[in-house]
């Protein structure tokens, strides 16, 4: 009988400077928190990958973990046709990568930190839970016995882009599906969920890889460290359900939620990102008539809406005023002069620009305005006001300047 083949010998790890690329080992690389992972860690430049797949064999794992600085082991089972798959992978696979970082460290005093991504469902009682719990207590005990640093997260449920619809993720489920113009369930729209994004997470993987390559060995009888994601972010079915749809409404309505901070943002972008390609764009309504075309854009809930319109050469447009809203004007193309007239003293003020340079004209309540295209092209002229638009209540009085 042939001996057994014995893992590569490497010097003890020390910590990386900047300007050495440490390879990190990841399981669960083409998974969806996996393919997050390996572009940001593409992005930084300071790392080789080294990535561990369905397709790879458990037996090439003494030989891989000799070669690496540090693992994040996200591999996992979450919704397997047999229930015996929890144990194989969730804790059997962890248990294979723990017992080889052990002979590695054993044979050549090479730590392997590991960090785990766990589950919230961790603390539940049922065949997924007792299968992460299983794979947290081989992480625990790899690193009390070896003094290797390691680190544990309990995710609640990731969403973000890339995520797989109509598996496990009811996010993913309902972004998909709905910006197909299908139906989504909602059995009880009261039902809670604590959310985290997929951004956050990949930042808190990185931060503890980065932790862990500092100080691989985290001397003898190691406390293997638990850490949270942040933010969580915690809603309803119901309310997650209306939120995906106002986006999807949102085009043809020309109106879009507060996307811009917070877990609307990253719902806006998951669901987006779940756009097939022959929704990546969508026509809008034209207003035209002699003297050009206006076009609105979009309308925001409480910072106005955007818009813009050409005039043919010679062309005025506006003569009215406003007693409140105001606007701003961005000549794109064309030379265009504004003419300015207030409502009580008759005083006049007159502006011209053209889009050779970035100069916006903004109205001004209680003066009357006009625009009138002095150019021999077309005008063309972005414009934003500061309120959408009430056909109930215009704000809009024609007035000459």
């Amino acid at each position: 009988m042939s001996a057994a083949p014995q893992p590569k010998k490497v010097k003890p790890n020390k910590a990386k400077t900047p300007k050495e690329k440490a390879r990190v080992l990841i399981t669960g690389a083409n998974g969806f928190i996996g393919k997050n992972l390996v572009v940001r860690l593409g992005e930084l430049e300071r790392y080789d990958l080294v990535p561990f797949t369905r397709d790879d064999d458990p037996a090439d794992l003494p030989q891989m973990l000799g070669n690496v600085d540090a693992v994040i082991h996200l591999a996992g089972e979450n919704r397997p046709k047999d229930e015996a798959a929890f144990d194989a992978v969730n804790a059997g696979l962890t248990k294979a990568l723990c017992d080889s970082a052990t002979q590695i460290c054993a044979g050549t005093g090479h730590h392997v930190p590991i960090i785990l991504a766990s589950s919230a469902q961790a603390s539940e009682d049922n065949p997924y839970g007792r299968s992460k719990l299983a794979g947290e207590q081989a992480v625990e005990s790899y690193a009390s016995d070896t003094g290797s640093a390691g680190v544990i997260f309990r995710f609640p449920g990731v969403f973000g882009k890339w995520c797989r619809p109509n598996y496990n993720s009811v996010v993913a489920t309902f972004c998909h599906n709905i910006a197909r113009g299908e139906d989504v369930r909602v059995d009880n729209p009261d039902s809670p969920l604590r959310l985290a994004y997929i951004d956050d997470v990949v930042a808190a993987l990185v931060a503890a890889l980065e932790d862990v390559l500092a100080a691989p060995d985290a001397g003898p009888n190691a406390a293997i460290e638990t850490r949270e994601v942040t933010p969580v972010y915690e809603t309803t079915v119901g309310a997650l359900a209306d939120h995906i749809r106002s986006f999807a409404e949102g085009r043809e309505a020309l109106h879009v939620e507060r996307v811009g901070t917070g877990f609307i943002r990253a719902l806006y972008a998951t669901y987006v990102a779940a756009l097939p390609q022959e929704q990546f764009a969508y026509k809008l309504p034209e207003h035209s008539d002699p003297r050009g075309t206006f076009v609105e854009m979009l309308k925001t809930p409480d910072a106005g809406q955007f818009s813009f319109f050409t005039a043919l050469p010679g062309v005025t447009r506006g003569g009215h005023y406003h007693h409140t809203k105001t606007e701003k004007f961005l000549v794109i193309r064309g030379k265009a002069s504004f003419g300015f007239r207030h409502l009580i003293t008759d005083e006049r003020h007159a502006i011209t620009t053209d889009g050779a340079r970035a100069e916006v004209v903004q109205t001004i309540p209680g003066w009357s305005h006009d625009i009138t295209n002095i150019g021999e092209d077309e005008l063309i002229v972005m414009l934003w006001a500061n309120e959408n638009f009430d056909h109930d209540k215009p704000d809009t009085i024609a007035s000459e300047t």
